[in-house]
C-alpha cells in the first residue's frame, strides 16, 4: 500500500525501526483482544509481525505528525467470510493513549479513498465483537452499513468465543458520502 497523509497523520508502510513503538502499544491486555491477537510478550514478537506486515503489503503503520510516533495501524486485507473478487475488510487497531481522538476515523476516511479510487474496490467490509463499542462508533461515523450479527464467529486466541458484528461500504456509497 503506498504512503498517505491526513491532517494529523501520515499512513505508511511499517519499518523494522517502527519495532519499539508496535510493541509498545500491542503489549497492552487492552489492544490485541479486541482485534482477535493475544498481547505481544517480546520485541522480538514485535519484530516478526513487522516483517509480515512488510511482507504481505496490507498494513500501513499510523504516524502521528506530532511526534513521529507509530501508534496503531491500518490495513485493507482478505475479507475470509467472502470469497467475491474486488472485495478487502478494512482492519485496524490504536494505541490505548490515542483513543476518543477520531484519529481510526480520520486513517480509516483516507484508506477508504485509496480503495474506492486506486485500487477500485467494489465492496469495502469492517467487522467488531459485540462488546467492542469503541470500534462499533468508529464504524458507524465512516458510513458503512450494518449487515448483520454472525453469532458465535469468531474464536481468538485465549478460547473465548465473540459474536461478530459486520458492516460494508459499496464504491457508490463512498461516492455519495465523500465525493
Amino acid at each position: 500500500m503506498k504512503t498517505m497523509e491526513t491532517d494529523r497523520l501520515i499512513l505508511r508502510p511499517f519499518r523494522y525501526t517502527d519495532c519499539q513503538d508496535l510493541y509498545e502499544y500491542a503489549k497492552n491486555p487492552n489492544i490485541g483482544p479486541n482485534a482477535g491477537w493475544k498481547p505481544h510478550e517480546s520485541l522480538q514478537e514485535s519484530k516478526a509481525i513487522i516483517k509480515s506486515f512488510i511482507e504481505g503489503d496490507e498494513v500501513l503503520a499510523i504516524v502521528w505528525k506530532v511526534n513521529k510516533k507509530v501508534i496503531g495501524s491500518i490495513g485493507l486485507h482478505k475479507d475470509q467470510l467472502r470469497s467475491a473478487d474486488n472485495v478487502k475488510m478494512l482492519g485496524y487497531v490504536l494505541s490505548e493513549d490515542y483513543w476518543g481522538k477520531g484519529i481510526i476515523t480520520e486513517a480509516a476516511k483516507a484508506v477508504l479513498a485509496y480503495a474506492f479510487t486506486e485500487l477500485n474496490l467494489t465492496l469495502v467490509t469492517v467487522h467488531h465483537f459485540a462488546y467492542n463499542q469503541k470500534s462499533r462508533r468508529v464504524i458507524e461515523k465512516c458510513g458503512f452499513h450494518y449487515e448483520g450479527t454472525l453469532r458465535h464467529c469468531t474464536k481468538i486466541y485465549n478460547g473465548n468465543t465473540y459474536d461478530l458484528m459486520c458492516y460494508s461500504m459499496t464504491g457508490d456509497e463512498w461516492e455519495k458520502l465523500y465525493r
